[in-house]
């Protein structure tokens, strides 16, 4: 192989890299493993505005990894594959692993999601099939309806005030949302106890649980 074809191959792939190399392109990817969303969305959830969510989904589609398609008068955009997703969840898996500041930051969010192994997925599963526990999803409904944890009920944490009456309390609660990064589970949580109820949260999202190759439930 020439150096010039072995230069080529690793640039390609640098492009992906690239891509990769902004926080908020992390984030929309992070958005986005929850399912399809418009760049209107995309620029409320992420905090920017949306000349400049536009310009963050151009790079990621130039890179391969974001798909497009109209939908009406609004583009709809999307994860390339299922790869994607888990890229992600390897990508903050590994950093939270090695990088010490990183550690730091997640303990200060509610002392840290408990992050799961497989031995715990499968444990958490089992508890919740026999109806053990109660896993809450936090996110918004679409979300779940795109794709959701194995036996998850759906309060959006707009709606868990409201309707905290439709939880048992003498039932652990183990609340998710979009990842480790994710703040809806820590202020669904927050209520949770406060409320009475015994709850935690877990850095798992659809992304995680589905890279670590257990099922995802939709309500397709």
């Amino acid at each position: 192989m020439s150096r010039e074809l072995k230069d080529i191959l690793y640039e390609q792939v640098a492009r992906v890299g690239k891509a990769l190399s902004s926080p908020k392109r992390l984030e929309i990817l992070e958005l986005l493993a929850q399912g399809e969303k418009t760049v209107e969305v995309l620029a409320n959830e992420a905090a920017i505005d949306i000349k400049l969510a536009s310009a963050h989904l151009r790079v990621l589609k130039e890179s391969r990894i974001v798909e497009v398609r109209r939908d009406g008068r609004f583009m709809a955009y999307r994860l390339a594959g299922e790869d994607v997703a888990g890229l992600w969840a390897n990508l903050h898996a590994v950093a939270t692993e090695h990088l010490v500041e990183l550690q730091i930051a997640l303990a200060r969010i509610l002392s840290g999601p408990e992050r799961l192994t497989e031995e715990t997925r499968i444990s958490l599963l089992d508890k919740a099939r026999q109806g053990d526990v109660v896993v809450l999803d936090v996110r918004p409904e679409t979300e779940y309806q795109t794709g959701h944890l194995p036996h998850a009920r759906s309060i959006p944490i707009s709606e868990l005030k409201r309707r905290l009456a439709e939880l048992p309390k003498d039932k652990e609660i183990v609340a998710y949302c979009r990842g480790p990064f994710c703040l809806m589970s820590n202020e669904a949580v927050a209520l949770l106890k406060k409320r009475g109820f015994k709850a935690r949260k877990i850095g798992d999202g659809v992304a995680e649980w589905a890279a670590a190759g257990l099922p995802i439930e939709n309500e397709a």
